[in-house]
């Protein structure tokens, strides 16, 4: 089965998207992975590892994928070991797009995030995003560390609504070092003017990354 070069998934080769480059066919598993290559074909076709980022020194298992937005501030204070202090912050900005794909993906169709002549009857005045695709961008900063992070536990509580939109900043820190490459972090999410949207902990397991050829 063919590899996407941009993101590194197995692509089926049944109306794949696909580019010829330098005499070789590349298949891709969507036509934005297809865009992201004939920008700059070199990077991707020299790239041995496309389920990789690398950070300065820092490798995280972040992919370009598709249509997924958004950009990260990695602070690490030593590279190749977590330790307290050390935080991801994550920022993306919640399109109509994304609340329509959510309530798809998950079922969630409650008429207060999709139906505006509902929504205005409501406390809040207007559709809103879902809670739990806001709280998600918690889970994109935790992919951000170095290593493979892997959920155990989430506490959180929900301090205000956010609009579709908005620009969120998903902010994780390691707060304590529980051993066994398992931490717990802060995990917080403000808006553009700095409040706190959601606020919790977690509790994390960090393995090393596997190493694939």
């Amino acid at each position: 089965m063919p590899i996407d070069p941009v993101c590194g998934m197995d692509v089926e080769e049944a109306d794949a998207e696909t580019v010829r480059f330098e005499g070789e066919t590349y298949t891709f598993c969507s036509q934005d992975c297809r865009e992201l290559f004939q920008t700059a074909p070199e990077e991707y076709v020299n790239q041995p590892q496309p389920h990789l980022s690398h950070v300065g020194s820092v490798t995280v298992p972040r992919i370009p994928y598709g249509r997924a937005r958004g950009a990260f501030d990695l602070s690490i204070q030593h590279p190749g070991q977590l330790s307290v202090g050390d935080s991801v912050t994550f920022t993306r900005s919640l399109t109509e797009g994304d609340v329509r794909t959510f309530a798809e993906a998950t079922g969630d169709t409650n008429a207060l995030h999709l139906s505006e002549a509902f929504a205005t009857e409501t406390r809040f005045g207007h559709r809103i995003a879902h809670g739990t695709l806001v709280s998600g961008l918690i889970s994109a900063a935790l992919a951000c560390f170095p290593g493979l992070t892997i959920y155990l536990s989430q506490n959180l509580e929900f301090e205000r609504p956010v609009d579709i939109g908005e620009t969120m900043h998903a902010t994780c820190e390691i707060l304590e070092d529980l051993g066994e490459r398992r931490f717990e972090l802060s995990t917080r999410i403000e808006n553009d003017a700095g409040k706190t949207v959601i606020d919790g902990t977690a509790v994390v397991l960090v393995d090393p990354l596997p190493s694939l050829s």
